[in-house]
Formats: structure tokens, sequence, C-alpha cells
């Protein structure tokens, strides 16, 4: 997994599952509709997965990191889906999902053209009028501290747009968090 000691026990503590909840979702999501079939990359310990297992019907859920992947599986695996995989090479079919989604993980995907992979899997795996959604941050001191020795790739808010429509999305968006620190994003795959 590529984060150092100290960002694997905030992002495993409950205190990061009550900023995800009560803060982060309601940010990156509102306004998208979700549907049925939603497919999270990158759920980590599964902070967002918990709350999302409860608000949609069917959920997937794929982890790179194979130890996270069994965890995510023995703790919510009753409720949803967990595979172990790379985000950037997807083993699901075309057009199987309402919306994709992903929250505060791209900044962990090495290099540009990853994160340009998962844009375009994302899009490969959506149905038509499926929307992906979700969050990253953006570089502040703090931000780069609790990333000593980690993956650390942030998403360039300007440059976030051209990526996502030329992966396909259509009516992209990308919007600054009010209080800075983080941006969330949205495009939908054109029926």
């Amino acid at each position: 997994m590529p984060m150092n000691v100290a960002h694997r026990k905030l992002c495993s503590s409950e205190k990061w599952a009550r900023v995800t909840k009560e803060q982060i979702l309601p940010f990156a999501l509102a306004g998208v509709e979700l549907g049925d079939d939603v497919l999270e990359i990158g759920p980590g310990y599964g902070a967002n997965l918990r709350v999302l297992a409860e608000r949609v019907p069917r959920l997937t859920a794929v982890e790179i990191d194979g130890p996270t992947a069994r965890l995510l599986e023995t703790r919510w695996g009753g409720r949803a889906r967990v595979l172990e995989a790379d985000a950037s090479d997807l083993p699901l079919p075309e057009a199987s999902f309402d919306a994709v989604v992903s929250f505060t993980m791209l900044h962990h995907v090495t290099t540009r053209a990853a994160q340009d992979r998962v844009f375009a899997e994302a899009y490969r795996v959506l149905r038509p009028g499926g929307v992906f959604a979700g969050s990253d941050s953006l570089s502040g001191l703090g931000f780069r501290l609790l990333h000593l020795f980690d993956t650390m790739n942030v998403l360039d808010l300007e440059e976030l747009p051209s990526r996502l429509a030329a992966a396909g999305f259509t009516q992209v968006r990308v919007d600054r968090h009010p209080r800075g620190g983080g941006l969330r994003f949205r495009g939908t795959k054109t029926p």
C-alpha cells in the first residue's frame, strides 16, 4: 500500500470514518444520482465503503492492496463485493455500473499516465448516462507532511477537467472545496 505508517493509522481510524461520512461524501456527492450498481475504486480501509454500502443496493469495491482487500472482504463482504485489482486495469466488463466513485485516493496513483488509465477504466465500466464522481486532496503543508515517504501525485485542479474529457466524459465539473484543501469532480458517460 502506498502509504506510510502514520497515514495508514489515520485512514483506518474512527475519526477519519466520521470525517468521510460527515464532510467528504456530502461534498463529493452533492447532487449526484448514484443509481443501483456502484463501483468504488480505492476504498482503502473502508471509511467510504461502509457509508456507500448503506446507501446503494449493489456495491463493488476495487482495492489494489491484497491485505487491505482481504480486510474489507472480512468486514464488508456481506454488503459489498470486494475485488483485489488495479483500477487502471479493471477485471470488470464494459458498461457494468451506474456510477463509479473515488474518494481521496487518486493522489496515491503513482503517475499521471496511470491516473489517466484509471479515468479511462472508470469510463469503460460505466453504463451510458452513468457518472464518475469523487474527491481528492490538494497539496498543502500538512498534506505534504502526512505523505512523507508516501506516494503523492496530486491532481492539478486546472488540468483535471481536460483530462476527464480526454477519457470521454462530458458534463465535466471540478470544484474546489469552499474551505480549501480538496476538490470534487464529476463527469458523465453520454448515452
